[in-house]
């Protein structure tokens, strides 16, 4: 960022930016017939920022008058008055007039500096402009001031640079909002162009990325695009800090922001700003590269080749002559977009409808968005049928699509395959829960054919009837035993007549039979054995 402490003309004839005490007595801001400003007196805005008044810019003598951000300068001879037919003079010394108006009223006027730094001149109570100093632009665009052209009056506006630093007469430079294509900012020395802002594009002018930088904060621009006018401006947001543009008489374009902390002028946009803003460096159909060697900063564009071995002197010329039935288009990413004298515009319709467009037409050469202010891939129609001239790499900028033959086209991208299509909501299923439970149902369903198995194999071990077990733990496979009836001791001896000799039927081994004398069981005849161990049966 640069800081500067310049003067620079506005309003009625100059502006200069002075941050001195006033030393000329200041009125208030209105003053109409009878009430003449003079040389060493001023009109200071009802908000205190503008002051008018007379001043000699540098080092000249000359005297001047002007509208300045804040003190005037001092010293004598000048008068400026409303005459009887309601125009503003300025007069000399002498009485001669230097300057007029030009407006007329049969009403009584009055002039009225805004805080604005616009010098109206209107009847009293009225609200509408007899004549006011922002249509009548010097070489400093202020906010609220609009520069272009009204197609129905054929009433156009534009800066134009001081004749030197202290000469304030016009100069050499003009900046012109040309509207034959799409809006674009143009600065020409007589009918040469030097300087070209680039195309509007909804935001900002393409070729100047730093509006970017400084538009959210502290303005916001006005297009206007109709069939009355295509004029352009700013506003400067609330709070925001004083910024204003400038033409210098170098033809440079400026815009200065006021910084509060170093009471300066600080520029923040300088323009041209290196060897590619000089317009139409490489000639037509070719790109600038500030970012390239000084010998190569040139280079044709995709399609198109040198005719000469010099870079800078060379002309570039198609590679390949298209085919109006065949080929296609190829990007160009981040460019300034050619110069659009004499292009077709169409603002509505979208961008692939403007590419079928251009292949439809065997003139088309290149197309881009003609707004990208809604983002991606923008909308509207540009498109080109003649020479591509003035182009040049920036940061953020646009894309334009070039007519190619098919041998030129760029590479295909590689084939990807395309993803799998997301689920259906109708078909929806929570997969998780329903492997879970299907897992669960599985492993209960193992565990009981296991417990089954287990059993089985254990019953065919072990039948229903079973004997004994043996001392060594197995079981004994045996007929099945009868069921043996139990008694009592006292029944037993009742029976065998308490073991009576005479009962006695047999003798063994284990110990003596005896035969009951009547009957235990209701149906059956038993014997009675007495073990040697005193146990029985």
């Amino acid at each position: 960022m640069e800081t500067t402490t310049c003067s620079h003309l506005l309003g009625l004839v100059v502006i200069s930016f002075i941050l001195v005490p006033p030393r000329a007595c200041g009125v208030a801001d209105t003053f109409s017939k009878g009430r003449n400003i003079t040389d060493n007196e001023t009109i200071v805005s009802a908000n205190g920022a503008f002051t008018m008044g007379f001043f000699s810019p540098g080092v000249s003598t000359k005297r001047y008058l002007g509208i300045w951000f804040t003190s005037p300068i001092n010293d004598n001879s000048g008068v400026l008055m409303v005459s009887d037919t309601g125009s503003l003079l300025l007069l000399d010394g002498s009485g001669r007039i230097a300057w007029s108006s030009n407006s007329s009223s049969t009403s009584p006027v009055e002039a009225t500096l805004l805080g604005i730094g616009n010098l109206v001149v209107r009847n009293p109570g009225s609200t509408t402009a007899l004549w006011h100093s922002f249509a009548h632009p010097s070489n400093v665009m202020l906010s609220g001031m609009k520069v272009g052209k009204d197609f129905s009056s054929g009433d156009e506006w534009y800066l134009t640079s001081w004749r030197s630093a202290a000469d304030p007469s016009p100069g050499a430079f003009r900046r012109v909002l040309d509207t034959s294509g799409r809006p674009d900012n143009i600065v020409w020395q007589g009918s040469v162009k030097t300087f070209r802002s680039g195309p509007w594009d909804g935001v900002r002018f393409g070729g100047i990325p730093e509006v970017l930088a400084y538009q959210q904060g502290l303005l916001e621009y006005q297009m206007v695009i109709s069939p009355r006018e295509g004029t352009y401006g700013h506003n400067v947001k609330p709070g925001a800090a004083a910024t204003y543009v400038v033409l210098t008489d170098t033809g440079e374009v400026r815009r200065l922001v006021w910084d509060a902390s170093s009471r300066a002028w600080q520029t923040t946009y300088l323009g041209p700003r290196d060897v590619c803003d000089a317009y139409g460096k490489c000639g037509a159909f070719n790109l600038c590269n500030v970012s390239a060697a000084a010998a190569a900063f040139c280079g044709c564009i995709r399609g198109f080749g040198l005719t000469s071995p010099s870079r800078i002197a060379g002309r570039c010329q198609r590679n390949v002559a298209l085919n109006c039935a065949a080929g296609g288009v190829g990007p160009v990413s981040g460019v300034k977009l050619p110069d659009t004298p004499n292009v077709s515009v169409d603002t509505g319709i979208t961008v692939e409808e403007c590419r079928a467009r251009c292949l439809a037409n065997c003139s088309c050469l290149a197309y881009a968005a003609a707004d990208i202010s809604a983002g991606g891939d923008g909308r509207g129609c540009i498109m080109w049928t003649d020479h591509l001239l003035d182009m040049r790499y920036v940061d953020r900028g646009q894309d334009l699509y070039l007519r190619l033959a098919e041998s030129e086209l760029p590479p295909p991208p590689p084939l990807a395959l395309p993803p799998p299509p997301p689920p259906s909501r109708s078909r929806a299923f929570p997969t998780g829960p329903f492997i879970g439970a299907v897992g669960s149902l599985v492993g209960i369903l193992l565990v009981a054919f296991l417990v089954l198995v287990v059993i089985r194999r254990c019953r065919r071990r072990r039948p229903s009837n079973t004997g004994p077990t043996t001392p060594d733990g197995f079981i004994q496979h045996t007929t099945p035993a009868p069921t043996v009836p139990s008694s009592e001791l006292s029944s037993l001896k009742k029976a065998t007549g308490d073991f009576s000799e005479s009962n006695i039927i047999g003798r063994g081994g284990f110990g003596i039979v005896y035969e009951p004398s009547m009957k235990l069981f209701h149906s059956s005849e038993v014997r009675v054995a007495f073990f040697q161990d005193g146990g029985s049966i």
